[in-house]
């Protein structure tokens, strides 16, 4: 059963993840982003796209962690090689603007999927936060990019806290464009795609390959390097400690160093 859904209306492609409880990313399911993604960029009859979810109060929570648990590091690598490697590579090559409404709470993968997006649109008690340390993991792709959003210093707080924050205090830093009412997110990026799509789409998708090479800043080189770094901790006993405690629902027993 798909957990992705398309639909094109006014020039607007709509990519719609449904996956309950928490659009938990599984090889299949990004995979389906993907190909929604391509789709999407594959037809001149779409000049903008919007990414949400079907899930109220719920837009990522990030990696389903049946993942790393049992998978060979292979399988591991594969899966991010799709989550960091290509869905940068999608997005470097989509030729019109992409759009992320955030209605809810977007962890870990799911900053992924936003930070991807070209404008993340956000309800007003939306929730961000990176909590993958305290499952003896890193966001490892985000050591990448978020320090170039929002500075070495605060980017290092954030992701090595675990903690949430909220669409305020992401607007400050620079990560979400606009800020609206709950319920009231889809249509507003809905209404700010058909906004770009009402501009001309031959300047919009030359703007927009310019804008991706010039803000690339070596971005695609170095997330080859975060996936080494990702699959070399996700190997460690602490992080299969971490894992098993979140799955068993128990505080992690972190041995001393």
């Amino acid at each position: 059963m798909s957990k992705v859904r398309y639909e094109v209306s006014e020039h607007v492609a709509q990519i719609t993840m449904d996956s309950a409880p928490v659009n938990a990313l599984s090889v299949a399911m990004i995979e389906e982003i993907l190909s929604a993604l391509k789709r999407a960029s594959a037809d001149d009859d779409v000049r903008a796209i919007v990414l949400c979810s079907a899930l109220p109060r719920r837009f990522c929570a990030g990696l389903d962690l049946s993942i790393l648990q049992g998978e060979s590091g292979l399988a591991v690598h594969k899966f991010l090689e799709k989550l960091y490697i290509e869905l940068a590579d999608v997005h470097y090559n989509l030729g019109k603007p992409c759009i992320a409404a955030v209605d809810g709470a977007a962890r870990a993968g799911g900053m992924t999927l936003c930070i991807q997006s070209n404008v993340i649109v956000a309800g007003e008690t939306s929730t961000f936060g990176y909590p993958e340390i305290d499952v003896g993991m890193i966001p490892a792709i985000h050591f990448v990019h978020l320090p170039r959003i929002v500075g070495r210093h605060r980017a290092y707080e954030i992701l090595f806290s675990g903690r949430a924050f909220g669409a305020q205090e992401a607007a400050t830093l620079g990560l979400v464009s606009r800020i609206v009412p709950d319920g009231q997110v889809l249509e507003a990026a809905l209404e700010m795609a058909r906004m770009f799509a009402a501009k001309p789409p031959g300047v919009m998708k030359l703007g927009h390959a310019a804008f991706m090479r010039f803000n690339d800043n070596d971005y695609r080189r170095d997330i080859g390097n975060v996936v080494e770094s990702f699959c070399t901790i996700a190997a460690t006993e602490e992080s299969r400690e971490g894992i098993r405690a979140f799955v068993e629902k128990r505080t992690p027993a972190w041995k001393q160093g």
